[in-house]
This record gives C-alpha cells, structure tokens and sequence, in this order.
C-alpha cells in the first residue's frame, strides 16, 4: 500500500511545497495540505502503518525525521527542531515516541 493509494498525488505536492526550506514544516498545515484531516479512522490507520517503517506499531524519532520522504522519496528531512517539535505535539503520554491512537 501507497500513501496515493489514501491521499492525492495532488495534495500530497501541495503539502510539500509548504515545507520546502528548512525550518518551515508545520504539521497542522502538512495534515490539512495533505487531507489527512478529513480521512476515516481507517484511512488514517492505514497512513500510520505506511510511515511505521519498521512496524513496530510506533512512530519513533527517527521516522520523524525522514516523514516528509513517505510523500516523495526525494522529499527533504526534518531539521533536529522540527522532529522534536512534531514528536512533542504527536506524544501525549511521553513515551518518546506516536502510538497509532495518538497519531490519529
């Protein structure tokens, strides 16, 4: 399964032109670009396990990091700031890493 598969080519390129430079990814706009926001609960579960890379039913750090590349391999990283800015936002129990419920 692809994100396309979910989420428009269409979108997707327009949510990523947002986040282009460095420093200036946002998660809330991201989402809303991406139409993440207006998808089922299943959609979204589904997203969650395209970019749980290593399927560990957690999105960690590191994966974080290079989430703008499940969009487009070609896609930037993350800055070290705005990982930690979107792991902070999307970790409510302060495990160190997103859990499926709090994804969603």
């Amino acid at each position: 399964m692809s994100v396309t598969d979910i989420l428009s080519p269409k979108d997707i390129e327009a949510a990523l032109s947002s986040c282009k430079a460095a420093g200036s990814f946002d998660y809330k706009i991201f989402f809303s670009k991406v139409g993440l926001s207006g998808k089922t609960p299943d959609q979204v579960k589904k997203i969650f396990s395209i970019l749980d890379r290593d399927k560990s039913g957690f999105i960690e750090e590191d994966e974080l990091q290079n989430f703008l590349q499940n969009f487009a391999p070609d896609a930037r990283a993350l800055t070290p700031d705005e990982t930690k800015i979107f792991l902070t936002a999307g970790d409510s129990d302060g495990d160190g890493k997103i859990g499926v419920d709090e994804f969603q």
